[in-house]
């Protein structure tokens, strides 16, 4: 008992679509993939970053003794940051994640402007040898993280491009698979 033309043929576009299926399966998890990497580069440049609020404000504490609101809301606005990047690299692609990292950076760099603001009323206390070393780790990291939030952007656009194409966005939504937020 033989398979007829429309059997063989019925099987071989289950075939095809099965083989579409993985492949387009293992496209979106491995740009999943790629977007985590790329936020593992953001991470690096806030690790850096990291280490330069606490002596920093440590360091300014006496020299800038009027200026406790402006140290204290480096710390805090340091502390969120912190804690929404933690988030984001438990689950990179969760937009509401990446909404949380960019509210907390906006409120970060709003209280690093101040405070910088201040330190050049203060010359002497930006003169000071471990107040320069620690802005100047600042500045480098600060300088490093727009190219890497651009690489982490670009991975996520390209995977959101990737749900969005017919028929990919078909097998993303049996998978459960959503758009990644942008930083």
């Amino acid at each position: 008992m033989g398979l007829n033309t429309g059997q063989i043929g019925v099987l071989v576009l289950a075939a095809v679509l099965v083989f579409w299926a993985l492949g387009a399966y293992n496209r979106l998890m491995a740009q999943r993939n790629a977007i985590a990497q790329a936020w593992a580069r953001v991470a690096e440049a806030l690790q850096q970053r990291a280490t330069v609020p606490a002596p920093l404000v440590a360091a300014l504490r006496e020299p800038m003794a009027a200026e406790h609101g402006a140290l204290d809301g480096l710390l805090l606005a340091h502390e969120a940051s912190v804690r929404a990047a933690a988030e984001m690299g438990e689950r990179p692609v969760l937009p509401t994640h990446a909404q949380t990292w960019v509210t907390a950076e906006a409120a970060l760099a709003a209280a690093a402007t101040r405070l910088l603001a201040l330190l050049d009323q203060h010359p002497e206390a930006l003169a000071a040898e471990p107040v320069a070393k620690l802005v100047t780790t600042w500045q480098e990291a600060q300088a490093r993280l727009p190219f890497a939030r651009q690489l982490f952007n670009q991975e996520a656009q390209a995977y959101n491009e990737a749900l969005a194409l017919v028929p990919t966005c078909w097998l993303a939504r049996v998978f459960r698979f959503r758009p990644a937020g942008l930083v």
